[in-house]
């Protein structure tokens, strides 16, 4: 099985090499890595080329000219994969909020599923307890409470960044037509995953705040976010619940 993992990055010079050496540490067949940098001022993207000129046949690079987007970078990964031979495609955030220890089973698991979500709202799930009070809140209403209500979803972690997707599910969804950039884009993709009744499987994961840099994740953009959700109901109609096919994990991870 090939496996490419999908790194956005935008000013993670200090996590960058340490998340690759991990990552291709990891007993995974075939690992790649994409490094999709929006032109960081901190200097991650010529990080980015001394770990393709060191690993040249498993790191890849796109430079993009600026920040253009979590949505579109993900976008660019998703059909660049694809074209280079993919079969199974996890995308995941540089800064370790996301352990690379999980994907050795997020991808075992897709024998059986379309989609793996790392999932923060299933039993088992656990955040790191030095989120605040109204950082909980705020992230847990937005998905038990406002997705839900509005797109219908069944899916806990609906905002979830930590997904493993087979070919088959990114091959279903139209990628050319998702237009959400920015976080609600993790909602569209799991409200279209749904929507075309994909086998959805919610890992309990647990998510560790950065170690190191600032979160890009302010409460203007959370509730840009939540107000987005609306275009997503607006451009593709309801939900046919019948088709979401989503369980999660019934035993101890």
């Amino acid at each position: 099985m090939k496996t490419f993992v999908i790194l956005p990055t935008y000013n993670e010079a200090q996590n960058l090499a340490p998340m690759v050496e991990q990552l291709l540490a990891l007993e995974l067949e075939n690992p790649n890595i994409l490094i999709i940098d929006d032109n960081s001022p901190d200097g991650t993207g010529p990080i980015a080329d001394r770990l393709c000129a060191r690993h040249p046949t498993r790191v890849f690079v796109i430079h993009r000219p600026g920040k253009m987007g979590l949505g579109t970078a993900y976008i660019t990964g998703f059909q660049w994969a694809l074209d280079n031979g993919a079969d199974c495609v996890i995308q995941m955030d540089s800064d370790f909020s996301h352990s690379p220890n999980y994907l050795p089973a997020f991808v075992a698991h897709l024998d059986a599923y379309d989609v793996v979500v790392g999932s923060r709202y299933v039993p088992g799930g656990q955040l790191d307890p030095r989120w605040s009070g109204w950082r909980y809140f705020l992230s847990k209403w937005a998905n038990s409470v406002w997705v839900r209500l509005i797109l219908g979803v069944q899916v806990r972690d609906a905002t979830a960044g930590f997904k493993c997707w087979s070919r088959h599910a990114l091959e279903l969804i139209p990628l050319d037509h998702v237009r959400s950039n920015g976080y609600v884009f993790q909602v569209e993709m799991a409200y279209l995953a749904e929507k075309k009744g994909l086998r959805i499987l919610e890992w309990p994961i647990y998510f560790e705040d950065r170690r190191i840099g600032k979160s890009k994740m302010t409460v203007p953009v959370k509730l840009e976010a939540a107000l987005r959700v609306f275009e997503i109901r607006w451009r593709y109609g309801g939900l046919n619940r019948a088709l979401a096919r989503v369980e999660y994990l019934r035993e101890s991870a």
